[in-house]
């Protein structure tokens, strides 16, 4: 039986450098708990295709989740300055939220 990760790595073969298709992938490994290949697919992801702003949040958190604090916080930096510069409001205050709670401070003490 194909697995949703034995169709990605079929996408991936036709299309290798299609950023979309990467993301997805790492977001599979990610939730069946292939630290490795989750870390492997987001820095590939940031190293190749830096401009795809999608992947900062979900790096940041998943190094949240592996106890790197600090390696997230710089990731969510990265993160807002390519969806600022890539003008995506969304993006940017979504990765501007999760970095101030990164740092501990409360929503009351944001001063937008």
């Amino acid at each position: 039986m194909m697995t949703r990760i034995d169709d990605l790595l079929g996408f991936l073969a036709e299309s290798p450098n299609d950023p979309f298709l990467k993301y997805a992938l790492t977001m599979e490994y990610r939730k069946v708990g292939d630290v490795l290949k989750t870390r492997e697919g987001f820095e590939d992801l940031i190293a190749k295709h830096a401009d795809y702003v999608g992947t900062y949040y979900h790096y940041a958190k998943f190094l949240e989740e592996q106890g790197e604090k600090e390696h997230a916080i710089s990731i969510y930096q990265s993160g807002m300055l390519v969806a600022d510069r890539m003008r995506n409001r969304h993006a940017y205050n979504e990765l501007l939220g999760a970095y101030r709670l990164a740092l501990g401070l409360e929503e009351d003490d944001w001063d937008e």
